[in-house]
């Protein structure tokens, strides 16, 4: 047992960076076209993080066949507690469609007050209007 012991702890170290970094699914978005009722790929979606009066990007990903992102923050930190903001460009969208829209892209800020939090965004869209909510 007394051999067996130093191994363990050294295991127990090589992998605690992935016990506490952020899960997967941290922060989920998904996009609804409320017009088709349909989920609309291949929308870009930004993740910032405000720091003192700037933004820093995080990441950035596009949404699959189901309208969705299911992981946007970073596998690889922590997402720790501050204001935080998801853009999602809709003019491509719009455009692939030769519709006009009047948003050509939607900020979406929020809180986070817990590290690694889990949170969704939904966003359900139109031409000329948008909401969005915390989801689960």
């Amino acid at each position: 047992m007394k051999k067996t012991t130093p191994l363990l702890i050294l295991a127990a170290m090589a992998f605690a960076p992935a016990a506490f970094s952020a899960p997967v699914g941290t922060l989920s978005v998904h996009v609804l076209d409320q017009q088709t009722g349909t989920p609309p790929p291949g929308v870009t979606v930004t993740l910032e993080k405000q720091q003192q009066d700037k933004w820093t990007q995080l990441a950035s990903g596009k949404t699959d066949q189901d309208g969705r992102i299911k992981s946007l923050y970073p596998e690889d930190q922590d997402m720790q507690p501050g204001v935080y903001k998801v853009t999602f460009k809709t003019a491509d969208y719009f455009h692939t469609k030769k519709l006009d829209s009047f948003f050509p892209e939607i900020p979406v800020l929020f809180t986070v007050t817990r590290t690694n939090e889990k949170l969704h965004i939904p966003l359900l869209l139109s031409q000329y209007g948008y909401s969005t909510y915390k989801g689960s």
